[in-house]
């Protein structure tokens, strides 16, 4: 059984970093070929799966913004080619605009609160009486990233409609990948690994019996990660300091 493995490498990185904590080293440093082959040697249900492909989307850092961050990202994805942790690598890309919003605060649950006027500021009309209803406009820097969830996508339904593999994972707990998944499970069997410590989207549920069948879904820890780590050098790719 050929598995193909699809990783929308941001998903995995900031919830990987949810999952170890940001300043923790002994994460970052991710074998997505061994993470992957780990998760479906665990499934009696695949008897003979085999990683047959790695697709990993993920988008370049800017380094005008964060060069230190561009360096060490540079060196990871030397580093998984080296060692032929990936097959494939797919890049996606950044929109920069200025965006508008009310001013607010999160609630208990993390809900925003927009932020109203009261003293020591307030906001008042032309006779200098309060305006309750007021609201406080800011604009910042808005940087997005684009591309992986349908690149992930794409790669998903080539392979499966072309059959290359007998079987997939996707390494993600995007909702916007519903439509693809839901296509792939009417083909092949698909594992779905949220790796994040958040519920799994609703999107992104169903039936291990839905179409072919013999589909799971798994939730990361920082164990799987941590286990899973390249060796401290790959060729004369070095693990940055930190990670």
């Amino acid at each position: 059984m050929r598995v193909g493995v699809y990783v929308d490498g941001y998903n995995l990185y900031y919830g990987a970093r949810g999952l170890c904590g940001r300043g923790t080293p002994g994460w970052r440093w991710l074998d997505i070929r061994m993470l992957a082959a780990e998760l479906v040697a665990r499934r009696t249900n695949w008897s003979g799966a085999r990683v047959e492909r790695v697709v990993y989307c993920t988008v370049r850092i800017d380094g005008a913004d964060n060069p230190e961050g561009q360096r060490d990202q540079s060196v990871y994805i030397n580093a998984l080619r080296a060692a032929g942790s990936v097959d494939h690598i797919e890049f996606g890309y950044y929109v920069s605009r200025v965006k508008y919003a009310p001013l607010a605060v999160r609630d208990r649950a993390g809900r925003p609160v927009v932020a109203r006027p009261a003293w020591p500021v307030q906001v008042c009309d032309a006779t200098g009486e309060p305006v309750g209803d007021a609201s406080f406009m800011v604009s910042y820097a808005y940087r997005e990233e684009k591309g992986s969830d349908v690149n992930v996508a794409s790669h998903l339904l080539l392979d499966v409609f072309r059959d290359a593999v007998d079987g997939a994972v996707v390494i993600s707990n995007d909702s916007d990948l519903r439509f693809p998944i839901e296509q792939a499970r009417r083909h092949v069997p698909l594992g779905l690994v949220n790796p994040s410590g958040k519920y799994l989207a609703g999107a992104l549920r169903g039936q291990a019996s839905d179409g072919v069948g013999r589909h799971w879904w798994y939730q990361l820890t920082s164990a799987d990660l941590k286990k899973c780590q390249l060796p401290h050098t790959v060729e004369a790719y070095a693990r940055p300091p930190g990670w």
